[in-house]
């Protein structure tokens, strides 16, 4: 009998991976390194996150020099770090909220929560207690803390908790229809919403860009309705649209923007969100009468992060990178549209430098991936039957070019 392993890894089916799993020992640039020594192209950036590739020697030094001044200390009550301090300054300068407060934490599920949280505290706090109800879209993705499963547009992520919803008072509407966004709302009560979340280009929901006119359709309604917008860029924040938030390069005017990721390119486990001035100043500018807002993890605002996120942040800006991606979604366009022609490819989109390839019934996009993998290249397989595709963003048009040409390989074979 085979020994099962001691490390519980996550979303999998644990007996379809014991004795198959892939262990990544090393990683350079956009490529990864096996236990077997297959060397693999990283057609993911891991989780959507590497943007300025692997196991760059600036970045380990940073934290190294950080560790040894101060690895870290926490920013509840009257303490703070200096490194987290900066950090917030740098993130409000290039946000994408004017005259926002930054909230730190350990990621982006821990961002999810901290703002669903804040949704509905300031609404309590503004005398409207009723307003609960959190609204997000079919297939979309927010996490798996508990209010990330809840307004969760992925079912599998919700089912077999004995209720429908963790959190109680949350819904869900199809991802690009704003009748049915306004019908739920007339349903259910404008006076009983807190939020309206959504990610800018639906990531794991199988890589669904805006469609014209969508969001500024959800602003009106918001608008007109009092209800708070969350924008998740857990995904598309730090450049992977082509401008350093999707918020700005699509015009929406969130009143919180969910981060993780990017911010760091995973090289520390950080997330936060940005919070408009609408939402702060009754915490900040009431002198003795300001409410406390009870939020904080003991490693929000972690100085080793924070001095990595910062590197990351000097990187992407002085190699210019954001720009990169951009000029890269270009190529990963061109590719797609050719590669769209395919028998077994029912539709291709890109929205930033995300790319999905949505095949037909007849083969599995698994079954794709697991076959691309052989030839190299790492892709992974999404709601809808769709084939992900993220590099990070040093990756060449040549390499772009062989990743997609392994699928069509593949393709080609079925």
């Amino acid at each position: 009998m085979t020994r099962t392993p001691s490390l519980w890894s996550a979303q999998a089916h644990i007996p379809s991976i014991v004795g198959n799993q892939i262990v990544v020992t090393h990683a350079e640039g956009s490529y990864l390194t096996t236990a077997t020594g297959q060397r693999l192209f990283d057609g993911t950036a891991g989780l959507w996150h590497t943007n300025i590739g692997h196991s760059r020697e600036e970045m380990a030094q940073v934290a190294y020099d950080q560790m040894r001044k101060l690895e870290t200390y926490h920013v509840f009550g009257r303490y703070v770090n200096d490194r987290a301090v900066e950090l917030a300054e740098k993130l409000v300068e290039i946000g994408p909220i004017a005259d926002s407060k930054v909230i730190l934490n350990s990621g982006g599920s821990d961002s999810i929560d901290v703002a669903c949280k804040l949704a509905r505290r300031y609404w309590t706090l503004t005398g409207k207690p009723e307003k609960r109800v959190i609204i997000s879209r079919e297939h979309a993705y927010h996490g798996l803390h508990a209010y990330g499963t809840s307004v969760a547009g992925l079912d599998f992520n919700r089912d077999g908790f004995g209720v429908d919803s963790l959190v109680p008072d949350t819904v869900r509407v199809p991802k690009h229809d704003i009748a049915a966004l306004q019908a739920e709302i007339e349903r259910i009560g404008a006076k009983n919403i807190a939020a309206y979340i959504a990610e800018p280009v639906m990531g794991t929901g199988g890589v669904h860009p805006p469609q014209d006119g969508y969001f500024e359709e959800v602003a009106r309604l918001c608008k007109a309705h009092d209800i708070l917008f969350i924008a998740d860029e857990v995904i598309t924040g730090f450049g992977r649209t082509g401008s350093m938030f999707a918020t700005t390069r699509y015009g929406l005017e969130p009143d919180i923007v969910t981060f993780a990721k990017g911010v760091t390119s995973g090289y520390a486990a950080l997330g936060g969100i940005y919070v408009a001035p609408r939402l702060w100043a009754p915490f900040f500018e009431r002198g003795s009468d300001s409410p406390i807002y009870r939020h904080g993890t003991t490693y929000s605002g972690h100085a080793t992060a924070s001095a990595i996120a910062l590197k990351n942040i000097e990187i992407l800006e002085r190699e210019e990178l954001v720009e990169a991606a951009g000029s890269l979604e270009s190529t990963l366009e061109t590719l797609l549209a050719d590669l769209n022609s395919h028998e077994l490819v029912t539709e291709t989109r890109v929205g930033g430098f995300l790319g999905g390839v949505s095949l037909a019934e007849s083969v599995s996009a698994e079954a794709v991936t697991n076959a691309v993998l052989d030839l190299g290249f790492i892709t992974r397989p999404l709601n809808g039957n769709t084939i992900q595709i993220s590099p990070p963003f040093i990756a060449t048009p040549q390499e772009l070019t062989d990743l997609v040409g392994a699928i069509r390989t593949v393709l080609d074979r079925n």
